[in-house]
């Protein structure tokens, strides 16, 4: 299939692909993402070509839901009961029976691209063709060279981070370093993720909260426990090879309580009797806490705020969490962070990494932030926005506040194990279409730009995430 190179212009087009060339094989540096550690830890072959491709990826399933085709005869397990398609090439047979709806998106650019690069099969998926792709596929995933482990080595996976959340007792990751095993050149680390306990809206945090203290080996039925059972957790995580903290709160809401109020707040919440006012409080009180314990113990700090989750309550009900019911909302970042930047945004201690899904925000807000604290980062464009045209408009919007270098580099935020190689390429070739037309217009010498593109595509998240402690 033809190369893409994102740009219309031939003078941007061709330097464009230069540009691309020189960092096509650099290593990759997957600072944030939600692949399983289990795939990695246990290192079995990957199932049929339905339940790797279809099944888990959201992106797929969501698109076919707004169809009127039901996750349960996509594969998706219920809730509820109901039976679900349990046949990998009835999956299959449905999503290349329904391939025209997904023209023009980054679901079928990804895709088709993960199935030519990492496959090397080149037949256009359609109702017709069905069969044959899913056997060429499911034929390269009982080769042992297409294990997982043997993937993440081809992919040239640099560091991979995983996300767990603080009730995890990290043994998948115990398994790997057991092994000895993160890759030639390459290793795997969890990343902290502690919206379980934190969040007072979620049901059962309360019992979350106890469990907590038995994995931290602390009393946490007061907050001053409950702090210190958060670093205690914290340091098995940085044990394990994290770098980073993530943190999706539905706002970018920080405020800072006094203890006194912070403890009651807390035991409303154990009691079960704190209002959504309250765990909204709550919530923004702790992005402070997080930060001077980033300050303490060096973890990056990431806020993924803005998507409502579940929205689509009957999905949700019958299939559960993580499965396309999440939609963004409108988010405000300059009085909602300014709490926090007041006190911590200008400690170079501190190292804020920040996304959204409101592409509104970033020339009015997210740039100028990014341009005016030394401890605040733009992340990439995330979920439904990181598409080609997504990236790009990021690059356009926020070069001129923020520039290049309080930008974060790439994150495929994915599960799809396999779309990992496909959605870095595609990022480069984004940016070096960005790189090339600023090149085309007199505005930045070739040789800029070819250093600029590789420290967006590997020097920078390595130094952003702190990565470059990491031995590889």
């Amino acid at each position: 299939m033809p190369e893409p190179v994102f740009a219309t212009d031939p003078a941007v087009r061709e330097l464009a692909a230069e540009l691309h060339a020189t960092v096509r094989d650099l290593p990759l540096i997957s600072p944030h993402g939600h692949v399983d550690p289990a795939v990695l830890a246990d290192d079995e072959p990957f199932p049929d070509p339905a339940h790797l491709l279809v099944v888990p990826d959201h992106y797929v399933t969501r698109m076919l839901l707004s169809q009127g085709i039901a996750p349960a005869r996509l594969g998706l397990p219920t809730l509820t009961g109901e039976p679900s398609e349990t046949d990998g090439r009835a999956i299959w047979r449905l999503l290349a029976g329904n391939w025209h709806l997904f023209r023009g998106t980054p679901s079928r650019l990804w895709l088709e691209r993960t199935f030519t690069t990492v496959f090397g099969v080149g037949t256009p998926l359609s109702a017709a063709t069905a069969n044959e792709v899913y056997d060429a596929i499911a034929a390269k995933l009982a080769e042992p060279a297409f294990r997982p482990r043997a993937l993440f080595t081809r992919f040239g996976i640099e560091v991979l981070a995983t996300t767990e959340s603080p009730l995890d007792d990290l043994s998948r990751h115990a398994k790997l370093a057991a092994d000895g095993w993160g890759g030639p050149g390459g290793r795997v680390i969890t990343t902290f993720r502690p919206d379980e306990v934190v969040d007072m809206d979620l049901p059962g945090w309360a019992g979350n909260i106890g469990r907590l203290g038995e994995l931290a080996g602390t009393d946490t039925s007061t907050f001053a426990g409950y702090l210190d059972a958060l670093r205690a957790r914290r340091q098995a995580f940085i044990a394990a090879g994290a770098t980073s903290s993530d943190h999706g709160h539905l706002t970018a809401f920080t405020a800072e309580l006094s203890p006194a109020d912070a403890e009651a707040l807390f035991a409303r919440g154990l009691r079960g009797e704190a209002t959504a006012a309250d765990a909204e409080a709550f919530r923004g009180h702790m992005l402070l806490e997080f930060a001077r314990m980033s300050i303490d113990d060096g973890l990056v700090l990431q806020l993924h705020p803005g998507s409502v989750r579940n929205h689509n309550t009957w999905l949700h009900e019958t299939y559960g969490r993580d499965v396309g019911g999440d939609i963004p909302q409108a988010t405000t970042y300059v009085h909602a962070l300014r709490p926090l930047l007041e006190r911590y945004g200008n400690d170079p201690r501190l190292r804020i990494v920040l996304y959204t899904l409101d592409e509104t925000s970033f020339s009015r807000e997210l740039a100028p932030l990014a341009g005016g604290y030394a401890a605040l980062y733009l992340g990439a464009p995330w979920w439904f926005l990181d598409s080609p045209d997504g990236l790009r408009r990021f690059r356009e919007a926020v070069t001129d506040s923020a520039g290049f270098y309080n930008t974060a580099g790439f994150v495929d935020d994915t599960r799809a194990f396999c779309s990992i190689p496909v959605r870095h390429d595609v990022a480069r070739r984004v940016d070096a279409a960005y790189l090339a037309s600023l090149v085309v217009q007199g505005r930045l010498a070739p040789d800029e730009a070819t250093e600029t593109i590789a420290d967006l595509a590997y020097h920078l998240p390595r130094r952003v995430f702190r990565l470059d402690g990491i031995q590889r």
